[in-house]
C-alpha cells in the first residue's frame, strides 16, 4: 500500500493561509469539489469520493487518530460509476457518514497541501507528504514538521480526528469518540 504523512489543522483565516501557501507552492492550485461517503469498515476507513461528473475514487486507509504528523497507509481505485458503487457499498456495509467539501489543492515537492472548506465544520489545512519506497516515516515527519513551522501553524490548531468524526462529534457532542 502507498504511504504518506498527514497533518490536519483548523484555520481561522483562509485567505491569509492561501497567500502563504501560494508563495511556496509549485504552481497554481486546483479547486476540487468532493463528496465523500464513508462506509462501515472494521479494519480502517473506506470512503467513496465523488468528483466532478461521473468520476469517483474508492479509498481504503488506515491511520491513527492523533494530532500531529501521522502515517497513513492507503489504497485507491478509480470508478466511472460512483453513484452505483455508493448504492452497492451502502447496501453491503452500511454508511458511516458523509463529508462534503471544497478543496484547494496545492503541490510543494512531494507534498499535497489542501485548504479545505468543509460543510458544517469550517476551514482546515491538511497536508500529505507522499513517501516513496525508500523514505522512512521519520523523513516524512521531518518534512511535515518543517512545513508546520514555515506556515506558522501552532500545535493547538492541530486536529486528531477525521472530518467525518468531527461532524459526528458536532452532531452528538456528548458521545464518546
Amino acid at each position: 500500500m502507498a504511504r504518506n504523512i498527514e497533518i490536519k489543522a483548523r484555520i481561522d483565516d483562509f485567505s491569509a493561509l492561501y497567500a502563504k501557501i501560494a508563495l511556496l507552492a509549485d504552481g497554481v492550485p486546483d479547486i476540487i469539489d468532493q463528496d465523500d461517503t464513508f462506509f462501515v469498515c472494521p479494519h480502517g476507513r473506506l470512503k467513496l469520493r465523488t468528483l466532478a461528473g461521473s468520476r469517483g475514487e474508492l479509498i481504503f486507509y488506515q491511520r491513527p487518530d492523533k494530532a500531529g504528523p501521522k502515517t497513513s497507509f492507503y489504497a485507491l481505485s478509480v470508478t466511472e460509476d460512483p453513484d452505483g458503487l455508493r448504492e452497492t457499498l451502502s447496501l453491503a456495509y452500511g454508511t458511516a457518514g458523509r463529508v462534503i467539501k471544497q478543496r484547494t489543492l496545492f503541490r510543494l515537492g512531494q507534498t499535497r497541501l489542501h485548504l479545505d472548506r468543509v460543510s458544517g465544520l469550517g476551514d482546515f489545512l491538511e497536508f500529505e507528504v507522499e513517501l516513496d519506497d525508500q523514505q522512512t516515516e521519520a523523513q516524512g515527519i521531518a518534512i511535515a514538521e518543517e512545513l508546520l513551522e514555515r506556515l506558522q501553524i501552532e500545535r493547538q490548531e492541530l486536529v486528531d480526528l477525521a472530518y467525518v468524526d468531527l461532524l459526528k462529534l458536532k452532531a452528538h457532542p456528548h458521545s464518546a469518540r
